[in-house]
C-alpha cells in the first residue's frame, strides 16, 4: 500500500472540485467566506488581500474551524495568483462606506481601485464568472465591465438580492408567515432609487395587491407597502451607523448567487448585470429578476410592471448613468 506521501498531488476521483475566490477579507470578504464554509458552497476557498497579515489571520480563523464544515481547502495571500483558476471570483475591495454617505459617494474611490486590480484578476482567471459585491455596486459593475472587456453574462452584480430578501422578511413579519412564502423583489439600483415590484409580488400563491390580512395583522396597504419600503432602504444605513458595516446578510445573499452559478441552478435572482432593452431601458446596470447559472446571467425575466413601477425603473437608471457620466462612462 503506498504511503500518503507517495499518492501523487493530482489522484483523482475524477469528480471536479469547485474554486471561490475573494476578493477582499474586510467585514464582507471574510464573512462571505466563513458563509460559504459553513454551507460547503466550495472545495476550495481563496482569500486575497493586500494586507497580508489580515489576510493570513483570516485563513487561519477559517482553517480552525475546518473539523465542524464540509470538506474544504482554504487558503490566501497577497499575490493575486492565490486566484488563478477560480470558477467565481467575488470583489468586495473596496472604499468602506461610512455614516451618512450614500453608496453612490464611495464611486470615485471605489472606481480607481477597480482599475487596479481587475486586469491582474482577468490575467489569473480568464475563464471565471465574476461576482461584484463592492458599492456602488451599480456603478462599479458596469464600470468593470468597461475595465476588464469580459463578455456581460460573465460578469454581474449582487444588485437587489440582498435587499428583497429584507423585503420579505419584512412582509413576512406584518402578515405572520414564513418568508419562504413571500416571493418579492426589489428592483433598479441597490441604493435610494430602488423600487418595490409589488405588482408581481405574492404570498402563498396569492397576489400581494390581493392579500387578506390574516387574524391579527394590519392589510397590506398602500401606506404599510410605503413603510415597508422605506426600511429597505433605509436599513444599510441603520447597520452602518450601528456597527460600521453590513456583512453577515450580505455574505449570505453573496454565497446564495455563488451556489447557484456553482450548482448551475438556473435560479431567477435579482441580480445586477447590463441591460439590453428592458422594458425600454439599456446600456445600464441595474438590478431585475434575471437567469443565474453557471454561464453567469445569461438573459433577463420580463416581468411585467405597473405604470408606476416602469416610471421608477426608469429613474433609477438614470440616477446611475448620471453618476457613470461623471467619471466618463
Amino acid at each position: 500500500m503506498a504511503a500518503i506521501s507517495d499518492v501523487p498531488a493530482d489522484r483523482s476521483p475524477a469528480a471536479r472540485t469547485t474554486k471561490l475566490a475573494i476578493v477582499g477579507a474586510g467585514a464582507v470578504g471574510s464573512t462571505l467566506a466563513f458563509a460559504a464554509l459553513t454551507r460547503g458552497s466550495a472545495r476550495t476557498i481563496a482569500l486575497h488581500d493586500v494586507n497580508r497579515a489580515k489576510v493570513e489571520a483570516e485563513v487561519l480563523d477559517l482553517r480552525h474551524g475546518l473539523m465542524f464544515t464540509s470538506q474544504a481547502h482554504v487558503i490566501g495571500s497577497d499575490d493575486v495568483a492565490v486566484c488563478a483558476d477560480a470558477d467565481v471570483v467575488v470583489v468586495t475591495a473596496g472604499a468602506k462606506q461610512k455614516p451618512g454617505q450614500t453608496r453612490l459617494d464611495l464611486a470615485e474611490g471605489t472606481i480607481g481601485l477597480m482599475r487596479q486590480i481587475l486586469p491582474p484578476l482577468v490575467e489569473v482567471a480568464p475563464d471565471a464568472t465574476y461576482l461584484m459585491v463592492t458599492n456602488p455596486v451599480d456603478v462599479v459593475t458596469y464600470a468593470a465591465l468597461q475595465i476588464s472587456g469580459l463578455p456581460r453574462e460573465q460578469m454581474f452584480g449582487s444588485g437587489t438580492v440582498l435587499d428583497s430578501s429584507r423585503l420579505r422578511a419584512g412582509l413576512a413579519e406584518r402578515c405572520g408567515v414564513a418568508v419562504a412564502n413571500v416571493h418579492a423583489y426589489i428592483a433598479g439600483e441597490h441604493g435610494d432609487s430602488e423600487i418595490a415590484l409589488w405588482s408581481s409580488a405574492s404570498i402563498g400563491g396569492v397576489p400581494l395587491l390581493e392579500w387578506e390580512p390574516l387574524a391579527g395583522h394590519p392589510p397590506l396597504d398602500a401606506a404599510v407597502r410605503a413603510e415597508v419600503h422605506r426600511e429597505v432602504v433605509d436599513s444599510a444605513y441603520r447597520i452602518i451607523a450601528g456597527k460600521g458595516a453590513t456583512n453577515y446578510a450580505v455574505g449570505l445573499a453573496a454565497t446564495r448567487i455563488i451556489e447557484a452559478v456553482l450548482k448551475d441552478e438556473g435560479r431567477i435572482m435579482p441580480v445586477s448585470s447590463l441591460l439590453d432593452d428592458y422594458h425600454g431601458i439599456g446600456d445600464v446596470c441595474l438590478s431585475v429578476p434575471s437567469l443565474v447559472d453557471r454561464r453567469g446571467v445569461p438573459g433577463t425575466v420580463r416581468v411585467p410592471l405597473s405604470d408606476e413601477e416602469l416610471v421608477g425603473l426608469r429613474a433609477s437608471a438614470e440616477s446611475v448613468r448620471g453618476v457613470l457620466r461623471r467619471f466618463g462612462f
